[in-house]
């Protein structure tokens, strides 16, 4: 919840980074300067966007060392900052200035999101592999055990959603008489990846074996 307490504007922040926190709140007093803290493991590439409500407000953006504020909402211009000489050691915070009323609400902090969970499903002739709420923009790549030699026509999509982050699928094609092939949809981003699998046993049983890996930090 949001509220107002007199003279204190009430900001509610979520760090997507730290899930053991529960909404937690920082108050800020009108028209001075105010913290919402966010931290996380830091790394070579450094990617931060703050997210406002349910509309999914742009705050603020650093990726390629740099702010990125061309999507800024017009209502925030000049006023965020980022810490910038203690980025590096996982301090993600935003500094806002100037606080008013129409401040108050709950923000998020987005870092990089990895990979949690992929899905395979199988229609037909189609397998599908998706993967949901990822960042930075992931990739995704189809392959078989045994290697084959064979080429499987696929088509991937990948979509950015309004909190910045991204979703990826991919559907891939069985060719007919290939059996007894392991096939292996892998996604990935720079900090980690994860695979899952699917198996067509044979000819005569189409019978479809699924097994899902656990994350590997790159």
């Amino acid at each position: 919840w949001v509220y107002l307490l007199l003279y204190d504007l009430l900001l509610m922040w979520t760090c997507v980074l730290l899930p053991d926190v529960s909404d937690p709140e920082a108050s800020c007093v009108f028209m001075e300067r105010c913290v919402l803290p966010c931290s996380f493991q830091s790394g070579s590439d450094v990617f931060i966007h703050w997210i406002k409500g349910t509309a999914k407000i742009r705050v603020h953006s650093f990726y390629h060392n740099k702010d990125q504020l061309g999507d800024q909402d017009q209502r925030f211009r000049n006023r965020t900052s980022l810490f910038k000489d203690q980025i590096s050691v996982g301090n993600a915070s935003l500094q806002l200035t100037s606080v008013e009323v129409q401040d108050e609400g709950r923000y998020k902090c987005h870092t990089n999101a990895p990979v949690k969970e992929v899905s395979l499903d199988q229609v037909e002739n189609w397998i599908s592999c998706r993967s949901e709420g990822i960042y930075p923009e992931p990739q995704l790549s189809w392959s078989t055990s045994p290697p084959s030699n064979i080429t499987f026509t696929n088509t991937t999509t990948v979509e950015r959603t309004e909190q910045v982050l991204y979703n990826i699928s991919s559907s891939l094609m069985l060719s007919a008489g290939v059996y007894d092939l392991l096939f292996i949809c892998t996604i990935s981003t720079r900090r980690n990846r994860r695979r899952t699998t699917l198996q067509r046993l044979c000819e005569y049983f189409n019978q479809l074996r699924f097994s899902n890996f656990g994350a590997e930090q790159l």
